[in-house]
């Protein structure tokens, strides 16, 4: 994905006793600090693409700092959330230990309030201040009809207490996502080691306590607030709120209803945050390709890992990945990253990615592994080293279906092998989840 959170050292800054995590990325000028929402992970959110590409996009034009809010993450865990005062500290810890005598803000959701009250404190050692998503008070008052009803926060606080495990909520924070299933399982994984269950519900009830309007009209520094139209965590109400008792805030409505940044149209975000910060928009290099993706999993593997022993299974599975990379290699293909006991591989033509795998069924057999493949051509997303999309979904799905030993691939893949020789067998029409419309499927002939 081009960067990771191994190329950065976790470290970790001393505020007053408690230690927080943080993360630099790139170099500046000039010095951006990303203050985080509702839950953080400086690790883990390397893990997901679409956050990594967006946050690999910020490092193309600014030092980029991240952070762990106390209490979570791998910052040190005191029991209750933090005061805004104590947020503040933090943040002002975690600039000086990364050499950050001033810089900008960018404030997601939950970050918002506290990075808003920064900059009204220490303008000295805030360039600028980005808000993303945010507001400056959650529930509804007699002179701030832009709230919710505080019932709206006790059915979320509800939701975390009883399904704190999974993709809580995932609905809410990315709607656009929430059918992805490698999104729902990283989503859950995050909630889970970003914060406990006790740890969420006591951030919902500290959304109740705050409220930094009366310090926006004293911000003096440059200030860019961005907010989704039907963003449906935060309304677009509480976002245009700020804009107005900011002086001399810019305030950019986009169209989209994920609440996370990095869901949705994530450029259309970052094209707004470059220009405020350096004053241009980079030239978009280009991020998509036609390719055809081969997705192959062994069959019955769990059953086969347990019958052979781990050390016999390890040894086993390295043959199979050194057979499936002599392969890739003599047929042009990429390979993109291995899922265990499974392979996703790119081709520039659909007829090599067919012949890779069919010649994987007669050189995998000595090894008494049978696998399955799927392969469909599309428009794939290039994610640094990675690919995504909805080719890349279609291709699994459709490799799922497949039973030991066979090769399905799309009416795509066979209409652009016309005349390669391949003979095919039809496999009915289906539904993919995920893909719109039915989809006829075959299977190379043996």
């Amino acid at each position: 994905m081009g960067i990771s959170a191994m190329e950065a050292a976790t470290r970790y800054a001393d505020s007053d006793g408690l230690s927080i995590a943080y993360q630099v990325h790139g170099e500046g000028p000039p010095n951006l600090v990303l203050t985080p929402g509702f839950v953080s992970h400086v690790e883990l959110i390397w893990e997901e693409p679409t956050i990594a590409r967006f946050l690999g996009r910020l490092t193309s034009f600014a030092r980029l700092v991240v952070f762990d809010k106390r209490g979570q993450g791998l910052s040190d865990r005191p029991g209750r959330p933090p005061t805004l005062e104590e947020s503040m500290d933090d943040l002002g810890a975690v600039m000086d230990a990364a050499g950050c005598g001033r810089a900008a803000i960018l404030g997601v959701s939950e970050g918002g309030p506290m990075s808003a009250l920064f900059a009204a404190s220490y303008p000295d050692r805030v360039s600028s201040l980005v808000l993303y998503g945010t507001w400056a008070r959650m529930l509804r008052a007699p002179d701030y009809p832009q709230g919710i009803e505080p019932e709206l926060l006790d059915q979320l606080r509800d939701l975390f207490r009883d399904e704190w495990g999974g993709p809580v909520a995932a609905g809410l924070w990315a709607p656009s996502a929430v059918d992805d299933p490698e999104f729902r399982r990283w989503w859950a994984m995050f909630l889970r080691q970003g914060t406990s269950p006790m740890g969420a519900m006591a951030l919902i009830d500290l959304y109740r306590e705050i409220d930094v309007r009366a310090v926006l009209p004293t911000i003096s520094v440059p200030t860019l607030i961005l907010h989704r139209g039907d963003d449906i965590v935060v309304r677009e109400c509480q976002g245009r709120y700020l804009a107005d008792a900011i002086p001399g805030a810019r305030y950019v409505q986009l169209p989209g209803a994920d609440h996370l940044a990095w869901i949705g149209n994530q450029d259309a975000i970052l094209d707004e945050i470059e220009e405020f910060l350096v004053g241009s928009r980079r030239a978009h290099e280009p991020d998509r390709a036609l390719a055809t993706v081969l997705f192959t999993d062994i069959v019955d593997s769990t059953a086969t890992a347990a019958r052979l022993g781990d050390r016999a299974w390890r040894d086993l599975i390295e043959r199979h990945d050194a057979t499936v990379r002599h392969h890739l290699h003599l047929h042009r293909g990429h390979e993109v990253k291995t899922m265990g006991d499974g392979f996703l591989a790119t081709f520039d033509g659909p007829a090599r990615a067919i012949r890779c795998a069919t010649s994987l069924r007669t050189a995998l057999s000595p090894l008494d592994l049978r696998v399955r493949a799927g392969i469909h051509t599309g428009e794939v997303e290039l994610i640094g080293d990675d690919v995504a999309g909805m080719a890349v979904n279609i291709g699994a799905r459709i490799g799922a279906l497949a039973g030991a030993g066979e090769v399905y691939v799309s009416s795509t893949v066979k209409e652009l092998v016309v005349g390669s020789g391949l003979d095919f067998e039809e496999r009915g029409v289906h539904t993919l989840k995920g893909a719109p419309g039915e989809w006829s499927l075959f299977a190379v002939a043996e």
